[in-house]
């Protein structure tokens, strides 16, 4: 049986420790990888953006989007009025609950400078069906996912439907709402917001 000579063993352990040294190193640079999420100390633009959206008082990111006839409109249109702004779809029976209620606070309040803007996550064709057989009395934008990137922009970062984002005149943000937004409640902050207006 041949002998193994000290040279090959001595290169033999030198490639060893070379090798777990290189795995420890290249382990600093995955691990962070695996652990569980944690806010992030250096922020994406679109991230920032998203964060200082949640923030009362900050300025509403600006977005275009094409209504069911293909007309583009972009959201500083409507500058100078208090703006309630609804993302929904028409396969979202939450949704679909609360736009009774927008579509009568929208007739009531009108006159005194609301305006609902819809942002549907659909397409034209469902949309303009809707609106027309519930008499929607409001304008809904449509995308699908450029909408949802919008809704990420004003805060919603995890899709959530219905979300509803409240803007002064001043074009700030006043309130964002995840979820059904309740007839009562809505026409409350509505009152308060036109009042402070």
């Amino acid at each position: 049986m041949a002998s193994i000579s000290p040279k090959y063993i001595a290169a033999t352990i030198v490639a060893s420790v070379l090798s777990i040294l290189a795995g420890l190193s290249l382990w600093q640079f995955i691990a962070p990888a695996l652990q569980p999420e944690s806010p992030p100390a250096v922020m994406t633009a679109q991230q920032a953006v998203a964060a200082k959206a949640l923030a009362v008082g900050s300025q509403r990111p600006l977005f275009s989007l094409a209504d069911v006839d293909g007309v583009v409109h972009s959201i500083d249109e409507w500058d100078g009025k208090l703006l309630v702004v609804n993302f929904w779809a028409t396969w979202c029976p939450p949704c679909l609950a609360e736009i009774p209620g927008f579509i009568k606070l929208q007739s009531e309040y009108g006159d005194r400078g609301l305006q609902f803007i819809g942002v549907a996550l659909d397409n034209a064709e469902n949309v303009r069906k809707f609106a027309d057989e519930h008499k929607m009395n409001y304008p809904s934008l449509q995308g699908q996912a450029e909408a949802i990137e919008i809704g990420k922009t004003y805060g919603n970062r995890y899709g959530a439907l219905p979300f509803t984002v409240i803007i002064s005149p001043q074009s700030k943000v006043l309130k964002t709402h995840a979820g059904i937004l309740e007839f009562d409640e809505a026409k409350e902050l509505i009152e308060k917001f036109l009042a402070n207006s």
